[in-house]
């Protein structure tokens, strides 16, 4: 049994590894601010999933559920005092870090959001961690990290200083930020290039959701570079038992890390990068003709031309992950699309 920490609880990854944790035996506080940057009822309703009414939740005040192991805060992480009482307060074992701004193209008009919430918010995590001898800090990367990368599949040996977006390079800063406080004071930490994850409870704002509404409404879908993208997708599922094995396995120095010959996803800190995906990646049209199927509907498409701060294509290279873990997603884009395209018709009645 661990003490753990998990940021962006109410959130589309955080809430199904918190109820993977919780049902696993460990003691899980949730943190989430329960932001408006997409609907708060789904996020309640996902809170209600982990045993939490929304009614009993006061920010700031740590509160108790339906299920033993597990309590909740509604918290930003750039508030600083509020997470050194938390971290004082309930001495974690593990942080695992979801909390974040997403979004590629939100981060185009309003990158201030990203700033306080990706920059600001995670050194204050980082902080947090160093001063109360956090055992493991697992947080969130992302494969947007790549940015104008072109050699597939993408791996963490490539360069990754290009980035195209806000976004990508706040989630570049976090990696940078996190070598730091491993070299300087030894908190290891792990982090995980994400990449297009999908599923039940998924956000509103990503492909899955907007093309199942759209279908639904008989809507036209926006297919963005006239289909011509590939994504990585992967099922919420495989990214949970991921991340899951990831926070178990504390990286630990390598002493024949040499900086002439440098791996940037290892170090001779107590540090490591992994990119987390499917391993398989699926063209614009295949997802759509996934969607379509699980639907039993036609979709109609709107070409689009590519948008700012997107990439044409994003293919994990999951090796040193399944190496040093075992780390093996088993989800087709079609079994994971029915499995969200029966969640979405169950929770909105449609």
């Amino acid at each position: 049994m661990k003490r753990i920490l998990v940021t962006g609880a109410a959130g589309f990854i955080g809430f199904h590894l918190a109820k993977q944790l919780i049902e696993r035996g460990d003691l899980v506080v949730g943190l989430d601010s329960l932001n408006d940057y997409y609907e708060i009822d789904l996020k309640h309703a996902r809170l209600a999933q982990l045993g939490i009414d929304r009614s009993s939740i006061l920010p700031g005040e740590l509160i108790s559920g339906a299920q033993a192991n597990f309590s909740f805060v509604q918290m930003n992480i750039d508030d600083l005092s509020g997470l050194e009482k938390l971290f004082q307060d309930q001495g974690f074992d593990v942080v695992i870090n979801l909390a974040a701004q997403a979004g590629v193209r939100y981060s185009l008009i309003n990158p201030h959001a990203y700033i306080n919430s990706n920059i600001v918010g995670f050194v204050n995590i980082l902080e947090c961690c160093r001063h109360h001898k956090i055992k493991h800090l697992v947080y969130a990367s992302s494969s947007s990290v790549y940015g104008l990368n072109t050699e597939m599949p993408f791996s963490t040996s490539h360069n990754v200083d290009h980035p195209v977006s806000l976004y990508a390079a706040s989630k570049k800063s976090n990696e940078l930020m996190a070598h730091t406080y491993s070299h300087l004071y030894g908190l290891p930490t792990t982090g995980l290039r994400l990449f297009t994850v999908y599923g039940p409870w998924g956000r509103p704002d990503m492909a899955p959701f907007l093309f199942t509404k759209a279908i639904l409404a008989g809507e036209p879908i926006k297919v963005f570079n006239e289909g011509k993208m590939i994504r990585d997708f992967t099922y919420v599922g495989d990214i949970v038992a991921g991340i899951v094995l990831v926070a178990d396995r504390i990286p630990a120095p390598n002493p024949n890390w040499n900086p002439a010959l440098a791996d940037p996803a290892r170090s001779s800190a107590a540090y490591r990068i992994y990119n987390i995906g499917n391993n398989l990646p699926v063209s614009l049209a295949e997802f759509i003709a996934a969607t379509e199927k699980a639907l039993g509907k036609v979709a109609i498409k709107q070409m689009m031309p590519m948008q700012p701060g997107d990439v044409v294509a994003t293919f994990a290279d999951v090796s040193d992950l399944e190496a040093d873990t075992g780390y093996k997603p088993g989800t087709s884009i079609q079994e994971g699309m029915q499995r969200f395209v029966d969640w979405y018709r169950d929770y909105y009645q449609v």
